[in-house]
């Protein structure tokens, strides 16, 4: 049995911890929310261009570009995007969980976070480039991860793109999710409001686009890239802080409870020692 001293001494150590988690806890909320809303507030934006995009792309005659281009898989890249940081649970490990299923031999990998990378380099896999994204995610490090993807694609390297994200769900749910990126095409990983359906393909309605249909979709199929990276870094930082506060608090809650178990023994073992003093002084006295 742990003597008063040892236990006093746990008791010490699991409140400083228990201090050091509820701080970060504390951080981690104060972030949470501005990242949860900056992931929610764009959606809209994205929702609304992915159906312009999907709806010009289908309806323009004859066009024809090489992002759109649908070739046999050979080799493909996967744009991985995890945390800079630990402490959020199994959110890295579902994400690297879900990129392991691709064969490592015919993969590429674009990542996005120190974790990604240090996951790519230590299963020993093709690491391209590495992009570092902060606290708030700026759009001209999405730019970049997206000029990336898309220069693999264009130059023939990779016949495929695949984003491997969390997408934010709500403060307690954050989905790891696979995501087409290239060719372009009717994205099937996450569920968008209002996709036009592939049907819409069959559609004979006449556009009519000014200046001409080339000069308007490259445009918009640069911007639809550029604003798609955007979105998954800003719905991985939402789903990272989420994560972090959630178990942060549960570390914190769990502390308590040890503190409190621990607290309960002592006073017992102080108790009898008190109660054993008591005896032999009695005994002492009637002796």
């Amino acid at each position: 049995m742990a003597s008063t001293r040892e236990l006093r001494r746990r008791i010490k150590s699991i409140s400083s911890t228990a201090q050091i988690t509820k701080a970060m806890q504390m951080v981690a909320a104060s972030k949470m929310r501005k990242a949860q809303q900056a992931a929610i507030e764009v959606r809209p934006f994205v929702n609304l261009l992915y159906r312009i995009q999907r709806t010009a792309t289908t309806r323009a005659i004859d066009f024809k570009h090489p992002l759109l281009e649908v070739r046999d898989v050979r080799k493909r890249a996967i744009v991985l995007v995890a945390s800079d940081k630990g402490l959020c649970g199994a959110l890295n490990s579902n994400v690297f969980r879900l990129s392991g299923r691709y064969d490592p031999h015919s993969t590429l990998f674009i990542t996005a976070g120190r974790k990604a990378a240090q996951f790519v380099a230590r299963t020993r896999r093709q690491l391209v480039a590495d992009f570092p994204y902060g606290d708030t995610p700026r759009f001209p490090e999405s730019r970049a991860i997206a000029a990336m993807a898309r220069d693999l694609f264009l130059k023939g390297e990779v016949d495929e793109v695949r984003v491997v994200a969390t997408r934010f769900v709500n403060t307690l749910v954050q989905q790891p999710v696979a995501v087409e990126f290239l060719p372009i095409g009717d994205i099937t990983g996450i569920e968008i409001p209002g996709a036009p359906p592939a049907a819409a393909a069959a559609d004979t309605t006449e556009f009519l686009f000014e200046p001409n249909p080339e000069d308007i979709l490259e445009f918009l199929l640069g911007h639809y890239l550029n604003i798609f990276i955007h979105l998954v870094l800003l719905n991985a930082k939402a789903s990272e802080q989420s994560a972090r506060m959630v178990s942060m608090k549960g570390a914190t809650d769990n502390a308590a409870d040890m503190i409190r178990d621990l607290r309960l023994a002592y006073n017992k073992l102080r108790q009898g020692h008190i109660t054993q003093e008591l005896l032999e002084i009695a005994g002492g006295q009637a002796g």
